[in-house]
């Protein structure tokens, strides 16, 4: 049985599908109510919240693996979070643990969430429990943001710069599927990136050519470009939590690449062009 928690992260589960009998699959939600879609496909639904450590051992009971989603709140204690789950696993005796972790995970990154999964990690380490890290290059979809409306302005600004490994969340999903499916061929850290590992200059190097105009990058001071974002709406709390990613990036945390993601998907990965051709022009929205 593989046990999936999270009904938002549905594209692996779709993917098993494809596999696996609805009757070897479980869903575990906080709220089942958005995991009706699978239920109307026959796959088990459990109601668990890492937040109520007692909902945790039922909903894991039975899983030869169990892929754990990591908490996505920026405002949560994620290793407190996560702590809750791994002993749930131990006590319900899951086979195996497969974690969505991250490229960067590292006790000494400067982005926060890169120390909660180095944490997590070792926390899987130190378990009893068989265990797989998936370490997601950075999802691709964030880029966005990050490149704000480099379309209208003609400007990419960021604080510092540094290679990342832009990748698909889409991507990752499949390949997450295909390694529940490989039944433990995959052990410990595995690293999941896109082909490459462009810098932000690059990045605007791929959308002067997509845009067919100069793109340039600026680099500005931290609170030069911490006050930019402020201006344009963000709260600095979230300005200040997301230039610790671009820290990593200059310090190398996020430059590593692996063919293993295309190995698994037998096709190459979604490129940061890919992104960039499909992200429509301000005329559009």
């Amino acid at each position: 049985m593989i046990i999936v928690t999270g009904a938002l992260n549905g594209s692996t589960v779709e993917h098993l599908l494809e596999s696996v009998p609805a009757s070897q699959l479980v869903v575990v939600a906080r709220d089942v109510a958005k995991a009706t879609r699978f239920a109307d496909r026959g796959v088990a639904v459990r109601r668990g919240d890492y937040a109520e450590p007692s909902s945790l051992p039922a909903a894991f009971a039975g899983a030869d693996q169990l892929l754990l989603v990591s908490s996505s709140d920026p405002a949560a204690d994620a290793v407190a979070l996560h702590r809750n789950a791994v002993e749930a696993a131990v006590t319900a005796g899951v086979g195996r643990v497969l974690y969505t972790s991250h490229q960067g995970a590292a006790s000494d990154t400067p982005f926060g969430p890169g120390r909660d999964h180095a944490a997590t990690e070792q926390m899987l380490a130190d378990s009893g429990l068989a265990w797989t890290s998936l370490r997601n290059g950075f999802y691709a979809h964030s880029l966005a943001w990050f490149l704000g409306d480099w379309r209208a302005t003609g400007v990419i600004s960021v604080p510092a710069d540094g290679p990342v490994s832009w990748t698909a969340r889409e991507d990752a999903a499949e390949a997450a599927a295909r390694i529940l499916l490989s039944d433990g061929l995959y052990d410990g850290p595995t690293t999941l990136t896109a082909r490459a590992a462009p810098t932000f200059a690059d990045v605007a190097a791929i959308a002067s050519d997509v845009a067919a105009r100069p793109i340039e990058t600026v680099v500005l001071g931290d609170d030069e470009w911490v006050e930019q974002q402020v201006a344009s709406g963000q709260p600095e709390s979230r300005a200040r939590f997301v230039l610790g990613m671009y820290h990593a990036a200059a310090g190398g945390f996020f430059a590593g690449t692996d063919p293993l993601l295309g190995d698994l998907l037998g096709r190459e990965p979604a490129t940061v062009r890919d992104l960039l051709t499909a992200q429509p022009a301000a005329t559009d929205r």
